[in-house]
């Protein structure tokens, strides 16, 4: 896609807040399970969930798992429990896991708008990691204030920096692997994000070299899933897999302490180099303790 095209609405994605606020948001996904072990429909479960607190804030990824985002909050992690603890007990005899990769190998597409046919046909084009990452995997996700000035730009940076260390560091399956096969034009694990003294340019520069398959600038950022996603307002981060809720108290606090604690954040910055093979080298490290949890 043409980077004069992009370049304006990549700018927007990057606009930034005007303020200095220290909300955190928090998007949980979960395999959803029905009582005999198979998937069951999206309908049946958005049924199910109709009446309950958060149905304002579930949504669903194409295998059907469930998509809690929830709004900023001083205390999202006891949002989440309460909200989901609602929800199982509206869903009954379906199951909510906060795991990171369904272990079923027949969940189906069960979105199928034309964006997601069209994801999946040109995943396909590349290999079998898309298909997974579409219909089996889940990531707890979460949302920070992103400031104007100086320590915005440090802000952006600083979660791309760490976002290997803290991928291995809360690890629990190959979920990171099969997102870094799924198309490597279009997920950035490197260092392409950090090029040059201009996110706004790199992160067009990134875009543009990602095959178009919708159409419309918008709509072709909207296909690319980066380590850290701009949002305007706020930085979303993705990297990390799907967790329970005492790990998701202990990364807020990892994360509230990056982005607002200038101080912190500029020590990290210091001492945390930016390198090509940053990723590459997390992927050793997850192989690593996978390799001993299954030997121990």
């Amino acid at each position: 896609m043409d980077p004069r095209e992009l370049h304006p609405v990549v700018a927007r994605l990057f606009a930034r807040g005007r303020g200095r606020s220290t909300r955190v948001a928090i998007e949980q996904e979960y395999v959803v399970a029905a009582a005999d072990g198979s998937v069951p429909p999206i309908a049946r479960v958005r049924r199910a969930t109709e009446g309950a607190p958060a149905a304002p804030y579930v949504s669903f990824e194409p295998g059907g798992q469930l998509e809690l985002s929830l709004p900023p909050a001083l205390d999202p992690v006891r949002d989440l429990r309460l909200l989901t603890a609602g929800l199982r007990r509206r869903l009954g005899g379906i199951t909510l896991r906060p795991i990171p990769v369904d272990p079923r190998e027949d969940v189906p597409l069960q979105l199928t708008s034309p964006r997601y046919v069209a994801m999946q046909r040109h995943f396909d084009r590349i290999g079998p990691a898309g298909r997974v990452m579409m219909r089996r995997t889940a990531s707890t996700q979460f949302c920070l204030d992103w400031w104007p000035g100086r320590a915005g730009l440090e802000q952006w940076r600083v979660l791309n920096l760490v976002g290997p260390s803290l991928a291995a560091r809360f690890n629990r399956s190959s979920r990171l692997a099969v997102w870094q096969a799924v198309d490597p034009a279009r997920t950035a694990f490197d260092d392409r994000l950090l090029y040059g003294d201009d996110p706004v340019a790199a992160y067009t520069a990134f875009a543009a070299g990602a095959t178009a398959f919708v159409d419309g600038p918008a709509a072709h950022l909207s296909t690319l899933f980066p380590p850290v996603r701009p949002r305007g307002t706020y930085l979303e981060v993705r990297y990390l897999d799907a967790q329970e809720p005492h790990m998701v108290e202990q990364i807020v606090g990892t994360l509230r302490k990056l982005m607002y604690d200038d101080v912190l954040r500029r020590d990290v910055l210091r001492g945390t180099p930016c390198t090509e093979g940053m990723w590459r080298d997390e992927r050793r490290t997850v192989r690593h303790r996978s390799a001993t949890r299954l030997a121990g």
